[in-house]
């Protein structure tokens, strides 16, 4: 994926319960997120700038339902 070995986060908001739990890695120039039950799985990569304005949308509620 980026050559170098990815450090991956798991949300500190994770309950370990088998819920809806996300994992973060990031680098210099991208973020990438992951499924913690299926660190196997797919990988979705942003640009830091893309992802923290999603996060900061998410915060303020807009998608919401």
């Amino acid at each position: 994926m980026t050559g170098i070995p990815l450090v991956w986060r798991k949300s500190s908001r994770s309950s370990g319960e088998g819920g809806n739990c996300v994992e973060l890695a990031l680098t210099t120039g991208a973020a990438f997120v992951r499924d913690s039950k299926n660190p196997d799985g797919p990988v979705l990569a942003w640009a830091p700038a893309a992802l923290g304005a999603l996060l900061g949308r998410v915060k303020d509620g807009r998608f919401d339902g």
